[in-house]
């Protein structure tokens, strides 16, 4: 069956998740050699206590997770430091959409494909996201997990697209720059997308996904393919 649908992940996969540290360290010296270790950790943190909090059956939104990893992160670097921390959240509160975003949404609705993002953001913070990102207008939906207080990989995060869509999963493409969401959302049925802008190994899992590109500016082709 044809692609209908193109579902993405947000976070790392339409936004980039290191602009926040990275904006900030341009004016706060104390950053310049930090910032690259701080975004890692933060980002490795907020994933961990989502799966973390998924296992212990003890949902909090995502946007409280993300202040919980970087309150982490910032010790982790020894600073202390209530008006960064303000600001690195701020800022992850207005995330820039990674360059080739625009056009290829852009490029598949062209082609009569619906788009959309499912991610474990909280709402506000993808409407945010989404808003500074300038894309609205590209999705035909923003699906968050908190309307099921779940975190992905759990199966049920990926019905919430055939809930809202009443797509079958082999009419979606679901593209996401996480391994382990890669992994998911294949097991979930979808025709699957990894975008590894890191270069990185394929997770040892159950579930492969059947593509892989370097980032998302070869998505249209892959779909004329």
């Amino acid at each position: 069956m044809a692609i209908s649908l193109c579902v993405f992940d947000a976070y790392g996969t339409l936004f980039d998740v290191n602009a926040a540290a990275r904006t900030a360290a341009a004016d706060d010296p104390r950053l310049i050699a930090l910032w690259p270790k701080l975004a890692e950790d933060w980002r490795k943190k907020q994933l961990e206590y989502s799966w973390l909090r998924e296992i212990m059956g003890q949902y909090a939104d995502f946007w409280q997770l993300t202040g919980e990893a970087l309150d982490w992160a910032m010790e982790a670097a020894g600073i202390s430091d209530t008006a960064l921390r303000d600001r690195l959240m701020a800022l992850y509160g207005e995330l820039p959409a990674y360059p080739e975003v625009p056009q290829v949404l852009t490029t598949l609705r062209a082609r009569g494909l619906k788009t959309a993002i499912l991610s474990n953001g909280a709402p506000g913070m993808l409407a945010d996201a989404v808003r500074s990102a300038r894309i609205g207008g590209l999705l035909d939906a923003v699906l968050s997990v908190h309307d099921i207080a779940r975190f992905k990989p759990a199966m049920p995060v990926y019905a919430l697209v055939a809930q809202r869509f009443g797509t079958l999963p082999d009419e979606v493409l679901f593209v996401s720059s996480n391994g382990w969401d890669a992994a998911g959302a294949t097991g979930a049925g979808f025709e699957v997308a990894w975008v590894n802008r890191a270069g990185l190994p394929m997770d040892r899992l159950p579930y492969r996904p059947a593509h892989q590109l370097s980032d998302l500016g070869a998505l249209p082709g892959l779909l004329s393919a």
